[in-house]
């Protein structure tokens, strides 16, 4: 390991908190990776998370959920449920807005959201948004591990959520761990 960073608390309202990864003083990005925000695990109150509509340019969004249920809208038109294990890919390129709620959803909530930087070139492409659920992901097992890809081609298996920026997304359930 090269460094430990421990996320900054940050209150999204409601007494909805996130840890925030990157950036930091000591390590501004990862690759592509500009911003990495987890949260929960955390009950929330059936429509208590409510991040209101709000602006993006440049870059894309991910979010991932391991517990809970969020909606997507944007000023595409999207309205998506997000459920865990799925991931929702929003690219913002020219501009985008959007909002995440938890709507009627009540209980464990628990997930991350990256952002990632566009190549050169794509920062002022048309928006877009995109949602695979999680069982048209690629998931696999190895040494007692769960794998399951969200973003990129690892090991010979290619992620059908579209990509700009060269990345790899997994999440990697280890052997003996909840």
């Amino acid at each position: 390991m090269a460094q430990r960073i421990e996320g900054r608390e940050k209150d999204l309202g409601g007494g909805f908190t996130i840890r925030r990864v990157l950036p930091h003083a000591r390590c501004r990005h990862v690759g592509p990776w500009v911003f990495l925000d987890l949260f929960g695990p955390q009950e929330v109150e059936a429509g208590a998370l409510a991040v209101r509509p709000h602006p993006h340019i440049g870059l894309a969004t991910v979010t991932f959920l391991y517990a809970g249920s969020l909606v997507h809208r944007d000023s595409l038109g999207s309205h998506q449920v997000i459920t865990p294990g799925a991931v929702n890919l929003m690219t913002a390129g020219r501009g985008i807005v959007h909002s995440e709620r938890s709507e009627g959803y009540a209980g464990p909530m628990h997930g991350l959201q990256l952002w990632l930087a566009l190549p050169d070139g794509n920062q002022d492409m048309e928006p877009a948004f995109d949602h695979v659920p999680a069982d048209a992901l690629p998931a696999w097992k190895e040494g007692g591990s769960e794998l399951r890809l969200g973003l990129g081609t690892l090991g010979g298996r290619t992620s059908p959520v579209p990509t700009r920026s060269p990345t790899v997304f997994v999440d990697v359930r280890l052997a003996g761990t909840v």
